[in-house]
């Protein structure tokens, strides 16, 4: 079976349906042509844009000249109510301050820390999910979402998903992402400082709200370093370092914009991946029977670090899913300076967008672009593209900090679940993906669980 991708436009639309379709969903905005395409251009009367995905020119503006390919300030514009001035959004000596006080917190010794953490999580999720296994149909990404959320604040500081706190963040959350498009007028039109963003009251009114959750529980964990009676987890650990250049650590509003993105990029992306993942499996039951079994006999009943290099099968799985449908599908970077490309001039300030959901589908790049097999990183075309055409977590030096705990975090919750339940489809329920803030099924992921 071929999962499911929406729709491309037809070729030629008018400015005006483009974004329309855009402001719906930035997926089935973009023409058929694209999974062919190694460079596309787009022109409106405000900015023109090129998709690139050519791998040579991927690899250049985010690996061989990524000073001359900044993030783009549109995004950010279209962000800023969550994100603020978050490392993901920011550039130059700003974001370089940032890497340094937050790398050292997602190093391979504290991803070990963090296990315990993740592991209980997974044993919360499949007690929580133990009333669903009765096959009747259930919308799985409320569950991945729910387990996501609970992974970051147990690692981040400290708390169950159950907290009051943790969960009125959740819930506001996941609010703002049915509010939030993955870009607003402000990312389309280069609009004067001094105008309004057209941000919607929604976006605005979940994104306070948000943050002033996280401002509570970031001064909280202030306070408790300062009495040296906080928990070693990640937040004690991001807001205890301090830059090695200036010596200064983050204050107060800059930890929360880190903590809006540690939250987005580490709950949002880590409940999109793995709830496409289920679905991938229930419609290859071959693989989710591949996958239980190596659970089964390489989980113990307690946390195991070492087993993580037994779940060939489930990273397999993983990341197989993320190049399907990676949860972001598309990254913005601005021509800081005229650039020639695949003999193309493009002109200073032009939108350079790289897309992993178009790269990862290419017709021309991949051997059976549109089907679901784990096994295609075992062979000689899998193995060159997971090089040069696999960017789930960008790349070079803005790749994701947590794209370590993630690929941690991923394959050990899929086999936690797998171990306890087999999954079905349902066959009226066919998920249709869509881009939002990241990639999610228009009308939810339905299953059916039943206990093993």
């Amino acid at each position: 079976m071929i999962p499911p991708k929406p729709l491309a436009r037809p070729d030629k639309v008018s400015l005006w349906r483009y974004l329309r379709l855009f402001r719906r969903d930035l997926l089935s905005a973009q023409p058929a042509r694209l999974y062919r395409a190694w460079m596309a251009e787009f022109r409106t009367p405000f900015f023109r844009s090129y998709m690139c995905n050519d791998p040579a020119l991927v690899d250049l503006v985010l690996k061989q000249r990524p000073e001359d390919f900044p993030k783009s300030d549109r995004v950010r514009e279209g962000l800023r109510p969550l994100l603020g001035n978050s490392v993901f959004v920011t550039n130059g000596a700003t974001w370089e301050r940032q890497r340094r006080i937050i790398d050292p917190a997602f190093e391979g010794g504290r991803l070990r820390d963090t296990f315990g953490a993740m592991w209980a999580a997974g044993q919360a999720a499949v007690t929580r999910l133990a009333p669903f296994a009765d096959g009747r149909a259930q919308e799985i990404e409320l569950q991945t979402s729910h387990v996501a959320a609970d992974v970051i604040f147990r690692t981040l500081f400290s708390l169950p998903i159950e907290d009051q706190v943790a969960g009125e963040v959740f819930a506001e959350f996941r609010s703002h992402q049915q509010a939030q498009p993955i870009l607003n007028l402000a990312a389309l039109v280069p609009l004067p400082r001094w105008l309004p963003r057209f941000h919607r009251r929604t976006t605005r009114r979940t994104a306070a709200r948000i943050r002033q959750l996280i401002t509570r529980l970031t001064a909280d964990r202030a306070r408790a370093l300062a009495h040296g009676t906080a928990p070693d987890d990640l937040a004690s650990k991001i807001m205890s370092t301090p830059d090695p250049l200036t010596g200064a650590c983050f204050d107060t509003e800059e930890m929360v914009d880190q903590v809006a993105i540690f939250f987005l990029a580490g709950h949002e992306t880590s409940a999109s991946a793995l709830a496409w993942a289920l679905y991938l499996l229930a419609t290859h039951p071959e693989w989710q029977d591949r996958l239980a079994t190596e659970a089964q006999a390489e989980l113990g009943a307690e946390p195991d670090f070492a087993a993580l290099g037994r779940l060939r099968v489930a990273r397999a799985v993983f990341r197989e899913a993320m190049r399907l449908y990676p949860p972001v599908p598309m990254m913005v970077r601005e021509a800081r300076c005229p650039v020639t490309m695949r003999a193309r001039a493009v002109p200073k300030g032009a939108q350079i967008v790289l897309s992993p959901w178009h790269l990862h589908r290419h017709e021309r790049l991949w051997d059976n672009p549109d089907g679901f097999d784990p096994a295609r990183f075992e062979t000689e075309n899998g193995k060159a593209c997971l090089r040069t055409a696999y960017i789930p977590f960008s790349a070079g030096q803005r790749v994701c900090p947590g794209a370590g705990f993630a690929m941690v975090e991923g394959p050990l919750l899929l086999a936690m679940i797998l171990r306890a339940y087999r999954f079905e489809t349902v066959a009226d329920k066919v998920p249709v993906p869509v881009a939002h803030l990241t990639v999610r099924a228009r009308d939810g992921i339905w299953l059916k669980l039943f206990a093993r």
